[in-house]
């Protein structure tokens, strides 16, 4: 077997042609945006490459490409004190032990090389949002940035020796009874709506610098005090809203304010999957983005994700979420060709975000996990501690 670095436009067309290949006779697959891919792996549009870099290599058994695997680190993200792990993402191959022993390795050593002492995987190059964590359970068709992998996958990982650092846990609300919850929390909820000094808004284009801050600043101090807290970088954000505002809705988006103060948000968007499963190759070619336009308008999405919420610490408990969640309620009841959203993903460190989630009537969907590699096999492996 041979290993080859991805290292121009050849490489570069055969890494997005292997899953292709992997998937093609799995309906619950679908193909994502190659542009929005390269775009993570291009120096000038991804701020981790400021204090970081990444790699990315192909495995060849002969004359076919069996595998694929990215290595990647930024270094702002990483804290003192604690493990220095970089990640591994993107990975894809078939059910071949030896192929993905081989890919596992070389990840292995380019990040034992840059001064690494474990590997987290699998992971994007950027925002938890997008691209995190390995499908164990729920093989079903995923929302759009959400991972959808073999069920062998997890045998690759294990055999190799990664163990669970933590799990991720998916919810479906259905909203066609928007959604069914009891007349008494809407009547609270909208209660909280309208308590002095607090005030509601969406998100804005014409503001979006304003609108990025603000949701910088909520999510920083909701979840500084978690040890898988990682700082956003804004540049981020602009690019993540810039590559999907072709479908991107401003009332997706919500903040509260107290005083002018911002102090809780949710994150939403629709399902492009549902419509990105019908181009198959995941290329934006002109006639792609046609059909794109048109299958939007035609109301083929059913459904959206919540990508993010939180709310600073000194309101959590105070009824907040359930005002975002009212405002949820009637942007959705605007728009009655949505069925259902999909809340995801939530830690299982998170144990009260689990809890509201089950308190809207949420039902459980599915299961990804982050994984970890300790380079040192003698060391003792700890998962992530569960938020107080």
């Amino acid at each position: 077997m041979e290993i080859i670095p991805v290292v121009d436009k050849k490489t570069v067309e055969a890494f997005h042609k292997l899953p292709i290949g992997i998937y093609k006779n799995d309906k619950n697959w679908v193909p994502p945006l190659q542009k929005m891919i390269e775009d993570i792996f291009d120096p000038q549009k991804n701020a981790g490459f400021v204090q970081g870099d990444a790699r990315r290599w192909l495995i060849k058994d002969g004359d076919h490409i069996v595998g694929r695997i990215a290595a990647f680190y930024d270094r702002s993200k990483i804290e003192e004190g604690k493990e220095q792990a970089g990640y591994i993402g993107f990975f894809e191959c078939f059910d071949n032990y030896k192929a993905a022993e081989i890919l596992f390795n070389t990840a292995r050593d380019w990040l034992k090389s840059e001064g690494f002492t474990a590997m987290d995987g699998p992971v994007n190059f950027g925002e938890n949002f997008f691209n995190w964590g390995l499908l164990v359970d729920g093989f079903q068709q995923q929302g759009f940035g959400m991972q959808y992998h073999k069920p062998y996958y997890k045998q690759l990982f294990t055999n190799y020796g990664f163990q669970t650092y933590y799990q991720q846990f998916s919810y479906h609300l259905d909203i066609t009874n928007s959604p069914n919850l009891p007349d008494r929390f809407w009547k609270i909820a909208e209660w909280v709506t309208r308590k002095k000094d607090f005030q509601y808004k969406t998100f804005s284009f014409k503001e979006q610098d304003r609108c990025i801050n603000d949701f910088i600043t909520i999510y920083q101090q909701a979840w500084d005090r978690h040890g898988n807290y990682k700082l956003i970088n804004p540049k981020d954000l602009q690019a993540m809203i810039r590559d999907a505002r072709i479908v991107f809705e401003e009332e997706f988006i919500w903040y509260v304010y107290y005083k002018d103060e911002p102090i809780a948000f949710y994150m939403m968007m629709p399902d492009i999957n549902q419509i990105l499963i019908h181009l198959r190759n995941g290329k934006l070619s002109l006639f792609n983005i046609l059909k794109l336009l048109y299958l939007k308008r035609k109301k083929v999405m059913t459904r959206c994700r919540v990508l993010v919420m939180g709310v600073i610490p000194r309101f959590q408990g105070t009824g907040i979420e359930s005002g975002l969640f009212w405002h949820l309620r009637q942007v959705m009841l605007k728009r009655p060709w949505y069925k259902e959203v999909e809340l995801s993903w939530v830690g299982d460190f998170n144990p009260k975000m689990i809890a509201l989630f089950n308190s809207v009537g949420s039902k459980y969907a599915k299961t990804h996990e982050t994984l970890r590699y300790l380079f040192d096999r003698s060391k003792p492996f700890e998962r992530l501690p569960i938020i107080e």
